[in-house]
Order: structure tokens, then C-alpha cells, then sequence
């Protein structure tokens, strides 16, 4: 029988502020969390984007930081100042609970306020970048730091942060409580992971049970060079909800609202050519449903975190099973049900086939009138990355 906050340990005050967002139960992650992590101990978390991980870590800061003690007392480090926005407004709904204050750090903004701000904050978000740059100036001081959560730390490793990460890890008290969240602990997380924590209660659980329909429908879907973009208008304009499409490259983003708008579809693109405000604007146009489209790149898409989304289309297919996974896990999130659609050329379709072949979803490709690609060998080396061909331990994808 699953457990209530309360059983769990979470205070009062929490439980009433989580109740106030019709959050009653806690999912999986969470109550696998929560026990030791209130205790004190480190945590090594494997679980989904969208399983309700954020709320494993902001409670136990809330619940164990004091708002009359040193600032910045914690840290959450993640890959995208998205996400950081996101993780942020999490916590805002249980700080008062607390009495405590919360500042994100990531680029983009003004330095100086910013540093203002997160020198006066009981709880940093902070994307590695900019975090690192305040450190150099010597605006902002960590050795108060007792908590430290590192959110989707995979996600850091592929973007290239673990020289920043190391650099901030060794700014902080290493007496000190660590949270480590990632969808792997394989391979080079595993050992970042063994490095930054000490005596770690391991923690593992899927997303949580989908709503209404059940979980995510995958399709594939046959197209051609001349109809790959009425296609894609004609699927945005028979279903509702909020569309996340992505593309490969950021003037593929931008030509792609463009074709759409000669369909009669509103879409705006999201992607790194954008001022921060820019992107702050086409976020706040998709969350709130005023533009039901978001074509954006993968870069631009780390870390976006939003439950509402129902669709996600990959109009440009990605090139690997794990792209995939990420892609698609945007919706379908906090229990709701969702949608993944890949549009896919003929000369795509045996590289899709084997994304389909590896993420679970064979049968739905073929259902589409597609045929699966013979399989290739894979071996898996010692840190955990897949290779052609290699003599020995060798899989089927």
C-alpha cells in the first residue's frame, strides 16, 4: 500500500502546501526518496525525466534547511536555464513552508543583480556556466552549502559540463548532504556519481501511473519530401492540446514555423539563436496555450519541463534509441497520457526502424506499413556507450 507524506515524513506544513496543488499522493521516486534523504543520507536516484523527481529533492531542502542559518545553504544544479526556471518554481510552492528564499542562476541576465540575488537566497538553481563565472568574480560564496542536488546529471555529462561541475563540487563543504538524479547511473554517471557521494541509498523507480487513457501511444508515421509538412499541419490541426516538434537544426527550426504558417498553423520556434528573453516569450506563448506548436532543437529542448504537453512529433527523427527516449519522455508526464509522432522519409526508414527496434516499439512501425531493418551487433564498453561490431558482448538492436 503506498505510503502518505505524512507516513513518509514530510512536516505538516508541507503536506498542506503540497494538498493546496492537489498533490496528495506521493509518486514512486518519491517515496523511495524522501525517507532517506529526510534523514540526511546521500541519494543516488535513476529515474525518468517526468517520474515527479523534483519534489524527492525540494522537499528534504525545505524540510531540513533553516531560514535563519548561513546563504546560500543549497544547491541544485542542472543542465538548462529552462529547467532551472522549472525546478524553481517548484520549490516556490513549498518555500513558505520553510521561510525560505529561492534564486535561479543561469545566463543570459544581468550578472550583477543576479549575484545579488543568489547571495541573499537560501536555495541556488543554477545551470554549471554561469555559476562558474560568479565563482571567478568572487560575487557569490558556497561554503555554506549543506545540500547538494544534481539534477538530470546525465544530461550535464552529454553537454559537456563535468569540468564546470568539478570546479563548483570543489567550492563546496564536503561535509555535506548530495542528491545525484539521473535517467542512467551506467558508464561515466555512474562513476561521477560514485565520486561526489558517499555511503548512497540507490533509488530507482519508473514514471508514475498514467491518467485516463494509460501511457504514451507511439506512431510512425510514412511521409515523402513533398508531403512531410502538410502532414505534420494536418496532425497539429486534428488533435488539441500542446505540440513539442523537433528538428535538427536551429534554421530548420525557423523555416519549419514558417511552412506551418502557410498551412494556416501558428507554431513559434524555440532554439539558440534566441535572446533569453526571446525564449522566456515563446515559453510563456506554449504554456499558456496562446501558440500550441513548439518547434524547437534538442539543445534548445533540454530540460524543458512541462506536464502539459501532449504531443511530441520528431519531424526531423533522431539518430539513436536514447534521443529518442528523451525526446518522446517530455509528454506523458506526472501520470498524464500522451502522444509520440516520427514522421520518417524512405531513406530514414531503416534507421528508424532500429530506433523503434531498440526503444520497445517495433510493432508500431510495422503497423505503419514499414518494414524493420535488419538488426545490427552492438557490444556495450566499459563505460557504458554502445559500438558497432565489436567481438564480444555483443547485443541485437
Amino acid at each position: 500500500m503506498q505510503k502518505s507524506f505524512h507516513e513518509l515524513g514530510v512536516p505538516g506544513q508541507i503536506a498542506r502546501a503540497l494538498a493546496g496543488r492537489d498533490i496528495h499522493e506521493p509518486f514512486p521516486i518519491q517515496a523511495g526518496v524522501l525517507p532517506p534523504a529526510l534523514e540526511g543520507r546521500d541519494v543516488l536516484a535513476k529515474s525518468p525525466t517526468g517520474s515527479g523527481k523534483t519534489l524527492g529533492f525540494a522537499i528534504p531542502m525545505v524540510t531540513r534547511l533553516q531560514a535563519d542559518g548561513r546563504r546560500p545553504a543549497g544547491l541544485v544544479l542542472v543542465p538548462t536555464r529552462e529547467l532551472a526556471s522549472q525546478v524553481a518554481g517548484e520549490f516556490e510552492a513549498i518555500v513558505p513552508a520553510g521561510g525560505l528564499r529561492v534564486a535561479t542562476v543561469y545566463g543570459g541576465v544581468p550578472l550583477r543583480a543576479q549575484a545579488k540575488r543568489a547571495r541573499e537566497a537560501h536555495v541556488l538553481v543554477a545551470t554549471p556556466g554561469r555559476l562558474n563565472d560568479l565563482l571567478e568574480r568572487n560575487a557569490i560564496a558556497l561554503d555554506g552549502i549543506r545540500i547538494l542536488v544534481l539534477d538530470e546529471a546525465d544530461r550535464m555529462l552529454d553537454m559537456g559540463f563535468k569540468p564546470q561541475v568539478d570546479r563548483i563540487v570543489a567550492n563546496l563543504p564536503r561535509k555535506r548532504q548530495t542528491m545525484f538524479f539521473s535517467a542512467t547511473l551506467n558508464g561515466e554517471v555512474g562513476a561521477l556519481a560514485d565520486a561526489y557521494t558517499t555511503r548512497a541509498v540507490r533509488c530507482e523507480a519508473g514514471l508514475p501511473p498514467a491518467r485516463g487513457d494509460g501511457a504514451v501511444q507511439h506512431r510512425f508515421v510514412p511521409v515523402n519530401a513533398d508531403s512531410k509538412v502538410a502532414t505534420l499541419a494536418e496532425l497539429l490541426k486534428g488533435e488539441r492540446g500542446l505540440a513539442l516538434i523537433f528538428v535538427r537544426t536551429r534554421r530548420g527550426a525557423d523555416r519549419l514555423v514558417r511552412n506551418l504558417a502557410r498551412h494556416d498553423v501558428e507554431a513559434i520556434a524555440l532554439h539558440g539563436d534566441l535572446s533569453q528573453k526571446q525564449r522566456e516569450r515563446a515559453l510563456r506563448q506554449f504554456e499558456s496555450g496562446r501558440a500550441t506548436a513548439l518547434v524547437a532543437t534538442d539543445v534548445a529542448a533540454r530540460g524543458l519541463d512541462l506536464v502539459e504537453i501532449t504531443h511530441v512529433i520528431n519531424f526531423d527523427p533522431p539518430s539513436e534509441h536514447t534521443g529518442y527516449l528523451h525526446r518522446v519522455g517530455r509528454t506523458g508526464r506526472a501520470g498524464r497520457s500522451g502522444v509520440g509522432v516520427t514522421l520518417v522519409l524512405p531513406e530514414e526508414q531503416a534507421d528508424v526502424s532500429r530506433v523503434a527496434r531498440v526503444a520497445g516499439h517495433a510493432d508500431q512501425f510495422e503497423t505503419a506499413g514499414m518494414k524493420l531493418a535488419p538488426a545490427r551487433l552492438v557490444y556495450t564498453s566499459r563505460r557504458g556507450r554502445s559500438k558497432w561490431g565489436a567481438p564480444q558482448a555483443r547485443r541485437k538492436i
